[in-house]
Formats: structure tokens, sequence, C-alpha cells
């Protein structure tokens, strides 16, 4: 009973993630269905990152002012809200392409606070439960990373069973499931009353002046947005590329992307049994290099699929570990009154170039090729990924302290 919080917490993030891929395919997919228009998609899909990247860098404060339960609760419920006004417009007084762009934008609002406000609970409900912070981190990291697995996959069984406008009323379900499981299991923890007083601005500037501070959660993010960007030109544009240009197979898309997903799960699984044991930095580091520039490197030497899917399943494994590392680093490394700012400024870092990086990724494939493309992302990955060994301030990464007030 002492770890149903935690517990609750996994799962109601587990809700939102499937919710959020559910979204991901289903948008796009009930606009491609309703316009016919490959531009009006993309646009689509790309006004919800936007709005993502706003309110993650926004939300740090808002979290902080009104609570992490309160605002978990809420974030919930407007995406529920926002996803199912979209089915609901169109089947009764029409959905006009601009009030759909307003909605994408509004889904991807809606989504960053709360995932701001749920890592932000993770402190202190580790600390209420006694489990162990790589278990936790791993826990949090692997929930999420089945729930997209198998929220992928459902949403294109359920477009093809009851449509895309449908399958939007289900992910608000999801949504939901969520607010409810935060509302009802989870207590307030960690920063749910107002502790310092200030404005929007001032709280936003004690989270900033923290990460001008802490070089080592400064180059965090600095090293995260690179290899986001890198992620994203691979992802989005390189694999598909390769997949249609050079393996003539669309299938292989999937294999490729299911194989190297369900290989992150189960790294992310043996990090919760090892990661208490491991140093830290290290692990990091190994787990960066390994999943990183070889992805590069084995599309640029064009192996054929059955070397690529076997590759693919060794080097996944690296991605398990990077976020419960991360995840527990901050949890033990950033003050208690500042963790809201810090988490909300890492999630917009994260994703702020990724946009960028398949809009580069694509003009650099037409410009000079695929094969040039994979080495220079490589090299890229490459540089970026080795300053955990490079750089001695990576080493208070392995510092096991619990951050204070």
């Amino acid at each position: 009973m002492r770890r149903l919080p935690l517990i609750a917490l996994l799962a109601a993030n587990a809700l939102s993630a499937c919710g959020s891929i559910m979204t991901m395919l289903a948008v796009p997919w009930f606009v491609l269905a309703t316009t016919g228009s490959a531009a009006k998609t993309g646009l689509t899909a790309g006004a919800e990152v936007v709005g993502t990247v706003i309110a993650a860098l926004l939300a740090g404060p808002v979290v902080d002012r009104f609570g992490r339960r309160a605002v978990s609760v809420a974030s919930d419920l407007v995406a529920a809200a926002v996803v199912a006004t979209i089915p609901l417009l169109h089947a009764t007084v029409g959905l006009p392409f601009g009030a759909l762009l307003v909605l994408a934008v509004a889904l991807g609002m809606a989504g960053a606070p709360g995932e701001t406000a749920r890592k932000s609970m993770m402190p202190g409900l580790i600390a209420s439960t006694g489990v162990s912070g790589e278990r936790a981190a791993s826990g949090y990291d692997g929930v999420s990373r089945g729930a997209r697995m198998l929220g992928a996959p459902l949403a294109g069984v359920l477009i093809a069973v009851i449509g895309p406008q449908s399958v939007l009323l289900v992910d608000a379900g999801t949504f939901l499931g969520s607010a409810l499981l935060i509302r009802l299991l989870v207590p307030a923890v960690g920063g749910d009353s107002e502790t310092e007083p200030g404005s929007y601005l001032t709280r936003m500037r004690r989270g900033l002046a923290y990460l001008r501070e802490d070089r080592l959660m400064g180059g965090i993010v600095a090293m995260i947005s690179v290899t986001n960007l890198l992620d994203a030109a691979f992802f989005s544009v390189l694999m598909p590329v390769f997949a249609k240009d050079v393996l003539h197979n669309s299938i292989a898309l999937g294999l490729m992307s299911g194989v190297f997903n369900a290989a992150a799960l189960t790294g992310s699984l043996a990090f919760a049994w090892a990661g208490p044991r491991l140093p830290r930095r290290l692990t990091f580091a190994f787990a960066f290099l390994l999943s990183g520039a070889p992805r590069f490197v084995v599309l640029a030497m064009g192996a054929p699929l059955p070397v690529v899917l076997v590759l693919w399943a060794v080097l996944g494994l690296g991605v398990g570990a990077i976020n419960p590392v991360l995840g527990v680093t901050q949890y033990e490394r950033v003050p208690e009154a500042v963790l809201p700012m810090v988490f909300g400024v890492m999630y917009a870092g994260a994703y702020c170039g990724m946009p960028l990086g398949a809009a580069l990724a694509g003009l650099s494939v037409e410009g000079f090729g695929l094969v040039p493309t994979l080495w220079a992302g490589a090299t890229l990955y490459l540089a970026a990924t080795l300053c955990p060994l490079v750089f001695p301030t990576w080493r208070q990464m392995d510092r096991r302290a619990l951050a204070t007030v």
C-alpha cells in the first residue's frame, strides 16, 4: 500500500502517454481522411509540436504556483476536452482548417504541463515509498515506452475498425483515466503548496538561474537538445528514406521501428534491475555511444534488412538506460524549489530542435544525398555523446546525494 501512489502515478503516465501517441497518429489520419491534403496534414502535426514546445517552456512556473497534482489533473482534462472537440465539431457544425490548427496547438500545449507536473512529483513519491531512484526512474521510462509501443499499433487497428473520429474519443478516455488516477490515488507531494512567493517571471528566473549555475544540468540540456534534433532527423526522414530507396520495402520501416523500440523497453527493464549497482556517468555515456552514432553508420553502409534488425535489437538496448539515468540525476540533484521550472525548461530544450532536425535532414538528403547525410549525422552524434567522457563536470553525475532547497 505504501507504494500505491507511485504505482498510480506510473499507471496514469502510461495512460497519458498511450493517449498522446494515439492522438499523434489519429489526428494526422483524421486530417488526411477529411481534407485529402498531405500539406495540411503536415501543418497540423507541426502545429501540435509547436504547442508542446511553447507549453513546456512556460509550464514550470504554472506547476510551481498551482501545485503538481492539480496541474497534472487539469492538463489531462484539457487534453481530453480538446481531443474530443475535434470529432464533435466535425460531426456537428463543421471544423474549418484554421480552427483545427488552433486545436492542434492547444492539444500540444495541454500535454506538456501534465508531463512536467508528473515528473516533478516523482522525487516526493520516491522518498515516501523507499523505492530506489534508479528503479523508479526506470519504471517511469519503461511504462511510458510500453504505452507508446502498444498505443501506436492499437491506434492503427482502431482507425481501421472504427475510424479516426471514434479513435479520438477513445483518446479522450485515456486522458480522463489518467486524471482520475492522479486525483484519487496520488497525494499532494513536493511543492503543492506555495512555499516561495513570486510572480510568473520571478519563478521562471529562479529556474533559469539554477540551470546557469549548475553546469552539469546545463550541459545535459545542451547535449539532449542536439541528440534529439539528430534523432528527429533519423526517425522522421533518414530511416524512412532508407526503407524506401535502399530496401524498397515499406514494411521494413515498421519492423525497424518496432525492433528498436522493443529493445529500448528491454533495456529499461534491465536497468531497473542493474541500475543501482552501475556507475551513472559511464552507463549514460556507453548507452549513448551504443545507441546513437552506430545507427547512422549501419544505414550509411547499406546493410540488408536482416542485419539491420539484428543490430537494432542490440543498439536499442542502450536507449533504455538513458532516460532513467537522466531522471534519477534530476530527482536527486535539482532543488525542490525550482524543480518544475527546471523540468519544464529541459522538456522544452528536448523538443525545440526536433522540427528543425527533420527539416534540415530533408534538405540535406535532397542536396547531398542519403549516404553523406547519414555520415554527417553519425559524426555530429558521436561528438555530442562524447561530452560525458571528455568534460570533468559530468563526473558529478555519479554523486548520489539528495538535492536540498
